[in-house]
């Protein structure tokens, strides 16, 4: 069964929460994915993920880019599983697909963009009446995540 994780960000940005959830996930030698919800979105995370930090760079390709299956992560815009990842993270409000396919799938959404709290809203209403166990983690006010549900 899949682990589907709501991840509400009211403290800080996709671009500063993301690398330090993929790094974790890479320590754990799982591969993963990227989905966002537009090709330009795509390709400014791409940018980001290589500059996050100044001691660390996340090794990554887009779905655009030679021998996919390779990469540690790779970002999409796309429903595909290029690298066989294991972990799918799902931003921008980009709708998930074949979430069995995955052990962990990662709703990231903004809790400042009425349109990603909806639509994420509707998404856990949907994957719950699918049977889905879900758990919903929120910033606290230092950026932390706790587990709210």
């Amino acid at each position: 069964m899949t682990d589907i994780l709501f991840y509400h960000l009211t403290e800080s940005t996709l671009e500063n929460a993301l690398p330090g959830l993929v790094e974790r996930s890479l320590e754990r030698k799982w591969r993963v994915v990227i989905q966002t919800g537009s090709e330009e979105r795509r390709d400014s995370l791409d940018n980001h993920l290589w500059t996050w930090s100044d001691a660390s760079f996340l090794a990554h390709a887009t779905d655009q880019e030679p021998y996919p299956e390779e990469q540690p992560v790779i970002l999409t815009t796309g429903n595909g599983n290029p690298n066989g990842a294991t972990v799918r993270f799902v931003v921008d409000g980009a709708e998930p697909v074949n979430v069995e396919a995955y052990e962990r799938l990662v709703l990231m959404f903004d809790g400042h963009d009425q349109h990603q709290l909806e639509q994420a809203r509707t998404q856990w209403k949907s994957l719950k009446a699918q049977g889905h166990t879900l758990t919903y983690w929120q910033q606290n006010a230092e950026g932390r995540w706790e587990k709210k549900a």
